[in-house]
């Protein structure tokens, strides 16, 4: 009789922590500057296969009425593509955890360097620490969920 008490307390205790866990990346994304702390563009992080891909779905940057901004510094197949719908993460993969993706990579397309990617949940799932890194040297920004 005791098991037939315990075990669905048990089952609803396991549905409670998985429903306040911070899930996944998947959504749309603010990236803020980590230099002037300002919001830059937005991006779309989406799923396919267990691998995470983000892209620029809209600058937040002063642009010309009717320009059309381009990737020129860019050092692959992305080389003069456009910057809207431009693919800056590629396969990302989650770790073990469940709260850190590794293995990819993100552009900086004002630079057109291409960096070591590892993105972390924070805040419940509401903001996204964004770490690229060459060797031992590396840049962070706080990415703010907008869905």
């Amino acid at each position: 009789m005791l098991r037939f008490i315990v075990f669905p307390v048990v089952l609803l205790s396991l549905s409670a922590v998985a429903q306040t866990s911070p899930g996944s990346p998947v959504g749309l994304w603010q990236s803020i500057d980590d230099t002037t702390g300002k919001p830059r563009a937005e991006i779309r992080i989406t799923q396919a296969e267990g691998v995470l891909t983000g892209r620029i779905e809209r600058s937040l940057l002063p642009t010309p009425a009717g320009a059309t901004l381009l990737c020129t510094l860019c050092p692959d197949d992305r080389k003069d593509k456009p910057l809207i719908g431009l693919d800056i993460i590629r396969q990302m993969k989650a770790s073990s955890d469940g709260q850190t993706w590794e293995g990819g990579e993100i552009l900086d397309p004002d630079k057109g360097k291409l960096f070591k990617l590892r993105l972390q949940l924070q805040d419940s799932g509401n903001k996204l620490q964004v770490r690229g890194y060459v060797g031992p040297f590396f840049r962070n920004q706080t990415w703010v969920r907008l869905s």
